[in-house]
């Protein structure tokens, strides 16, 4: 059986950075993940290619070559999926689907000729494919309510995987995530009890990736690595280790929850393996919202601490923030803005609330009737929201686009991100020497060449530069990496104005006499 494994395009989103890529020589951040787990469950007499199409279009001989097509994809690839789904129809071949996106809404992709429906979690439904398929069946729907234990997940196949167009590597150590927030669908998908590997399962993982070669980023893609402290903990006790007896090839990134900053002992083992960065859930300072949307987790101590506190162990923080939530207040975007330069967060992925498929808000929506036609969320920062607000949409929008120029402001963004590593901790290790590479190093002097010669930023650049290397000079790499990713954002900050003020004049004129909501209906 020939397998060709197909990834859909993203459009260009906060975590395209395309400007950052193109400086090192990369086409994308992050691999696809599910379709290499996916190969690695499959029978492995089977034979597999796998096509990235964000890295290159499948060739006339890999269409040919293929007896079945699988896709995989997230809600924001969405457009190309189905293109995807019809090119290989057209072309008479049998087509599976499976991945977030079809699993919350499988009628979409049933609609445009998907032979096979594999929903849920693979460890589950791919064997039930696989046992269609051998007994000769070309349609099927697998679907289970189950969750698997992700103890017995096989080793993903890396090896199908282009990895120079990579800039990091994807691992997963656990799925799920035991708070309730009503907008999340991550405990829809994978339920609220978060199941982990075991520490030898991951390092299996990591060596695999070392054996390959691989010595840049990896990214630990838990929606929330931290949601089983204990086992976490009997991880990185391990990778400690690991780390060490490898000489620190890999630094790691990650998702997590704000409590990480009430574990002091957890954040210095996060630390001391060699994690650099988390991306943390904050969403809005407003604790109203906060307790609408029943993220209570961020309202038990102060936000601006507990970031504070991640920032000193050594951790660079990365933060979402949401505007438009129900009951919300003028000028929530002003406070965002307000929030992110007090806890000095040099990058934030902001974005309009969306009610995604089946999550708690989208059927409290529906039962209010307030969820627009035809539209079923996009996490993209560049969509309008899907719901009738409880205040205008218009002045939701402009204080959305207002807030994420402002906070992309190339001086702000370079200030927050100066104030943000001058407080940084480090690990108590330093990795062994070693030439950089040409192509960094070439990155490194076009990004000193933009922002410390030609644009308005030179004198804040080498005054922060020199600061750094005097008072804090361990994380003068991590900074100046942090730097670079002004290039995307200078760039990116257009693209969210001019696409959210071209859909906004559109709304205003399909739907001139549509009030917003003052109260929300009980």
């Amino acid at each position: 059986m020939n397998i060709l494994l197909l990834y859909p395009l993203f459009p260009k989103t906060f975590w395209s950075y395309e400007k950052i890529l193109e400086l090192v020589d990369r086409k994308v951040l992050l691999p696809p993940l599910g379709l290499v787990t996916v190969a690695a469950i499959l029978p492995q007499e089977w034979n597999f290619k796998l096509v990235d199409r964000n890295i290159r279009s499948v060739t006339e001989s890999e269409w040919e070559w293929a007896d079945i097509v699988i896709l995989s994809a997230m809600i924001v690839q969405k457009q190309d999926l189905l293109d995807q789904i019809q090119e290989a129809k057209r072309r008479g071949k049998l087509v599976a689907v499976g991945g977030p996106y079809p699993t919350s809404v499988p009628h979409e992709v049933q609609g445009v000729g998907t032979d096979y429906l594999i929903l849920d979690e693979g460890e589950i439904t791919l064997p039930m494919f696989v046992e269609a398929v051998q007994r000769g069946e070309t349609s099927g729907i697998f679907r289970t309510l189950d969750k698997p234990d992700v103890t017995s997940t096989p080793v993903p196949r890396y090896d199908l995987l282009e990895l120079d167009a990579y800039d990091s590597m994807s691992v997963q150590f656990s799925r799920g995530c035991p708070f309730q927030c009503e907008f999340c669908d991550i405990i829809v998908l994978y339920g609220r009890k978060p199941r982990t590997k075991n520490p030898a399962q991951l390092l299996a993982e990591l060596d695999y990736l070392y054996e390959l070669g691989w010595r840049r980023g990896v990214f630990m893609v838990d929606d929330n690595f931290i949601g089983n402290k204990r086992n976490v903990k009997l991880l990185l006790k391990e990778l400690k280790v690991w780390m060490e007896q490898h000489q620190y090839p890999f630094n790691f990134d990650t998702e997590a929850s704000i409590d990480l900053a009430e574990d002091q002992e957890l954040l210095e083992l996060m630390v001391e393996c060699g994690f650099k960065a988390v991306f943390l859930g904050i969403e809005t300072p407003d604790e109203a919202s906060l307790q609408m949307t029943k993220k209570f987790q961020n309202t038990r101590s102060s936000l601006i601490e507990a970031v504070e506190s991640i920032i000193k162990a050594g951790l660079r923080p990365m933060a979402g923030f949401i505007i438009g939530f129900d009951g919300e207040k003028t000028g929530a975007g002003d406070r965002i803005v307000r929030f992110a330069e007090l806890a000095a967060i040099p990058s934030t992925t902001f974005a309009m609330l969306q009610a995604l498929p089946n999550t708690a808000l989208w059927h409290r929506l529906i039962k209010e009737g307030r969820l627009r036609e035809n539209s079923d969320g996009n996490i993209n920062q560049t969509t309008l929201m899907n719901f009738i607000p409880t205040r205008p949409l218009e002045d939701i929008a402009r204080e959305y686009v207002e807030a994420f120029c402002t906070l992309y402001d190339p001086v702000s963004y370079l200030d927050r991100t100066y104030r943000c590593f001058l407080m940084m901790g480090v690990a108590s290790w330093t990795a062994p020497s070693k030439f950089p590479e040409w192509v960094v190093i070439k990155a490194m002097l076009i990004v000193i060449w933009r922002q410390g010669i030609k644009r308005e930023t030179r004198w804040k650049f080498w005054h922060h530069l020199f600061s750094i290397i005097k008072h804090n000079p361990r994380v003068t790499d991590h900074y100046l990496a942090a730097c670079a990713h002004n290039e995307h954002f200078l760039e990116y900050r257009q693209i969210v104005r001019d696409q959210i003020e071209s859909q906004l004049a559109e709304f205003l004129a399909s739907q001139p006499q549509e009030p917003a909501l003052e109260t929300v209906n009980a």
